[in-house]
């Protein structure tokens, strides 16, 4: 256990992690929030399951569910440093779903509810189950804990 939980948090990208992580962090959380509790002019659990039936995805409010906590808590985890690579690749298979069944059909430009947004998320997210959480994490101090 201990092998594999070293291999999941284990970093040597340096304070550049950092520097993506927070923003984007900030960011998963905000959508995970509309989704799952309304704020930010989100719909809920109830608005965002209505809206993913209406597009073909059920169930809706489990799936409104899934998306909304990935978002909000894999975007929490990013932010804190804490099983970094597991919680960006997480967030990576959601942003591939949420270009491939909203955005993709709009093309490239946001301004057509395009999937540009989803595919920098989408980068990020591949970028730090790549390099690791770095230096300013929790996953280091968990790491101390192990060993």
């Amino acid at each position: 256990m201990k092998a594999l939980l070293k291999q999941l948090t284990h970093s040597t990208a340096g304070f550049s992690s950092l520097a993506l992580r927070v923003p984007v962090g900030i960011i998963f959380m905000a959508h995970g929030a509309q989704k799952l509790f309304g704020w930010f002019g989100g719909y809920g659990l109830e608005g965002t399951g209505q809206w993913m039936v209406s597009i073909g995805i059920e169930p809706g409010i489990l799936m409104a569910f899934l998306a909304g906590g990935a978002e909000f808590f894999g975007g929490l985890f990013i932010l804190l440093g804490l099983l970094t690579r597991p919680s960006a690749v997480i967030l990576a298979f959601t942003m591939i779903v949420a270009i491939v069944s909203v955005h993709l059909s709009n093309g490239l430009f946001m301004a057509n509810n395009g999937y540009e947004f989803g595919l920098a998320l989408l980068a990020s997210s591949v970028s730090l189950a790549f390099s690791g959480s770095g230096k300013v994490a929790l996953d280091n101090a968990l790491m101390t804990k192990l060993s």
